[in-house]
């Protein structure tokens, strides 16, 4: 995956903020965005859902139902004990290790469908455009391929809002 792309380095969050609400208003497509830091107003920006809530929650429901469908099975169907003259679906005892199962099978669940979805595993061969992106600055990138008609245009925004250094490289997996 080695294409030109064109880099705008920001040392302030507010300049890559305006920046990027300025390149969005101009119809550029923005081909990522490196942060020192997690910035949330970053990925609202950009215009990027998620689904991974909905998915945390079909695996808390999958894990409570898992649950109480194993207890139920296990205290009244299979093995009924009449112990203390309970009853054998006795529900209020089943209510802590569910919840204790749910959180379980969501973080678990959450975590490795996360880590399939980011591709993290380790060997991976990575791409970083700009190595100050993981110490102090901000990283815009842009595909040069789809912005090549104004790419002038896109530098001289992006000096405008702030960039402190604009510059092409050819970006190449890394190890």
């Amino acid at each position: 995956m080695s294409k030109n792309h064109l880099i705008g380095v920001f040392d302030d969050e507010n300049a890559l903020m305006a920046a990027l609400h300025e390149v969005k208003a101009k119809g550029f497509e923005i081909w990522e965005v490196f942060t020192p830091y997690p910035m949330h107003e970053v990925i609202e920006a950009m215009g990027k859902k998620t689904r991974f809530t909905f998915a945390a929650f079909i695996y808390g429901f999958l894990g409570a139902a898992g649950v109480l469908a194993f207890m139920y099975y296990t205290a009244v169907i299979d093995w009924p004990i009449n112990y203390g003259g309970k009853p054998t679906n006795a529900f209020p005892s089943f209510i802590v290790v569910t919840v204790v199962i749910t959180i379980l099978t969501v973080t678990l669940a959450s975590l490795f469908t996360f880590s399939l979805r980011a591709k993290i595993y380790p060997g991976k061969a990575y791409i970083l455009p700009d190595k100050r992106s993981t110490d102090d600055m901000f990283v815009m990138v842009f595909d040069k391929s789809v912005a090549k008609n104004a790419g002038s245009n896109l530098e001289d925004i992006l000096r405008e809002k702030g960039a402190i250094e604009v510059y092409e490289k050819e970006l190449v997996t890394e190890i």
